[in-house]
């Protein structure tokens, strides 16, 4: 009990660092389970690894609270308005992902849940992050807040949000990057990202439990406990980090250590697999 418990408190750290950073915490969570193996049933680990993000996602709501609830006292009725509008551009975001996700779950599960497609994603959409960021360098957003972020805009990110649903491709790098090639901020873009991740992972990790059953062992309570509470303290430093790297910097750091660890990754599981 008390190794799993360490193992799970790993996950948990990872989740909440990868979650956020534009590196694929899905496929960060998978190749780390490869190496320390949570001992559990399949179904509890398929279950664990989505259901986990629920603690990193509670993050964004504790730092964005005020941000986005729209029944504070402290705001004017114009500022609810836009907190309003604010969550509907959400929900017209949410929809791409929450049709061909719940449509193609299993599926997707079935043929991408692995470390070759892992592998390959991280390398990919790190070269895209090279490249989008080299042809963007003197170009100035035209969305830098979200009053200027149009429905329609909104809407293509989430599009682009659907592209995640593979391993290894990052839910925040997919919609970031196509929040930077729409024309928005950087800043706007991981901002957009962090809100679209609330409604998704709630319903992914509700149709994860729907799945499983809700038949915990006492282990498994605590195993699941254990790693949303990591996941949540990690996730406050993180979001923290990334919102003040991002003001400064670009992701083309991220981009090449995706390009590394893809490689890294597809040279272990071929020498040693």
């Amino acid at each position: 009990m008390f190794i799993e418990l360490i193992k799970v408190i790993i996950l948990g750290i990872v989740e909440g660092i990868t979650e956020w950073l534009p590196i694929s915490s899905t496929g960060h969570m998978i190749l780390v389970d490869e190496f320390i193996n949570l001992k559990a049933t399949a179904e509890f680990k398929e279950m664990f690894l989505v259901v986990i993000q629920l603690g990193a996602i509670l993050a964004v709501v504790l730092l964005y609270f005020q941000k986005l609830n729209p029944f504070s006292t402290k705001k004017t009725k114009q500022e609810k308005k836009e907190t309003m509008s604010i969550w509907y551009k959400v929900v017209v975001g949410v929809i791409p992902a929450a049709v061909i996700g719940v449509l193609f779950e299993d599926w997707l599960d079935e043929h991408f849940y692995n470390y070759i497609t892992v592998a390959i994603m991280l390398v990919l959409y790190g070269i895209l992050f090279i490249i989008i960021e080299n042809k963007n360098k003197d170009k100035k957003p035209k969305v830098n807040d979200f009053n200027s972020l149009s429905y329609g805009t909104a809407f293509s990110i989430g599009l682009f949000q659907v592209l995640a649903l593979i391993p290894g491709t990052s839910r925040s790098g997919a919609t970031i990057l196509g929040g930077i090639i729409l024309g928005t901020s950087r800043y706007i873009a991981a901002e957009y990202s962090f809100f679209l991740s609330i409604p998704v992972m709630f319903g992914a990790s509700a149709l994860k439990l729907i799945k499983f059953g809700f038949n915990f062992t006492g282990m498994e309570v605590a195993l699941l406990l254990t790693g949303m509470i990591v996941a949540f303290i990690v996730s406050v430093i993180a979001i923290k980090f990334l919102l003040g790297y991002i003001k400064k910097n670009d992701f083309k750091a991220f981009g090449w250590y995706r390009i590394v660890l893809g490689l890294i990754i597809m040279g272990y599981f071929f020498l040693f697999k």
